[in-house]
């Protein structure tokens, strides 16, 4: 009996903050399924440049150096995408940042505030408005190779248990992670009958560098262990899968939904 696969050959897919943790996961799995894939970094140039060369080099994946905190600065992304592959047909959007140090409201800066949204919620408008219009205009993509794709394009917005039932002294990222599922709700609304899937991947805590200094302190790696069903964090392939599935035909005939990855903390949190 034939294995069941994961494939979307011949898609192109943009992933932001694909140089490192969860991101970097996601374009190795992409590219193992198929897709030619672009994907976004700030700073972490070596790491980017190695991804690249492991994953295929230019014909199969690249790497673009872009600032992400205004939606223009999206639509420039989404229009490097398709310069690079000549479409777009999935967008995973999962840069972000997350101030690691506890910072009460009444202490917390505007100008944190401001660089918070501006990063996890601006860019990602103007991502989504730019991957829009480039699947519309393209049509359907090519049929997987079972034939039953019949969407025009995926969209994967990275939100975080912190959207669902906050984050004490972390507002500024609590806010930006809860508007981008009631932005999963209501683009799925909009844009499934028009061909266009979207959903929401929300995460709990993850072995990543952005996590490092919290997880690696004893006393506090401790009791987030503690507070997961599971025992453990997660590693970013267990997040990075499902966000490939969500973008499968597998998963044709899923719309708006929300994702939890994060070993049943959410429900006893």
């Amino acid at each position: 009996m034939a294995g069941v696969s994961l494939t979307i050959d011949g898609k192109v897919a943009l992933i932001t903050g694909g140089s490192r943790g969860i991101g970097a996961e996601t374009v190795r799995l992409f590219v193992a399924a198929g897709a030619c894939v672009v994907f976004s970094y700030r700073q972490a140039k070596e790491q980017a440049h190695a991804l690249m060369a492991e994953c295929g080099g230019p014909t199969r994946c690249v790497g673009i150096e872009q600032e992400l905190s205004t939606p223009k600065e999206g639509w420039g992304l989404v229009g490097a995408a398709v310069k690079a592959f000549g479409r777009l047909d999935v967008l995973i959007a999962n840069h972000g940042v997350w101030p690691s140090e506890d910072v009460p409201i009444e202490l917390m800066t505007e100008d944190q505030w401001r660089r918070t949204l501006s990063v996890n919620l601006d860019s990602v408008f103007g991502l989504v408005q730019a991957a829009v219009t480039q699947m519309e205009l393209q049509g359907l993509p090519p049929l997987g190779a079972d034939g039953t794709d019949d969407s025009k394009g995926h969209i994967v917005l990275i939100s975080s248990t912190a959207g669902q039932r906050g984050e004490a002294n972390h507002a500024d990222y609590a806010v930006t992670k809860g508007a981008l599922i009631s932005l999963t709700k209501s683009l799925s609304s909009e844009l499934a009958p028009r061909g266009i899937r979207v959903n929401c991947v929300a995460p709990g805590w993850v072995a990543t560098e952005m996590s490092a200094s919290t997880l690696d302190d004893p006393e506090l790696g401790s009791k987030i262990a503690a507070g997961i069903p599971v025992g453990r964090v997660a590693s970013a392939r267990e997040i990075a899968g499902p966000v490939l599935f969500l973008c499968t035909p597998l998963a044709g005939f899923i719309s708006g939904e929300i994702l939890n990855v994060n070993g049943g903390a959410v429900l006893v949190g």
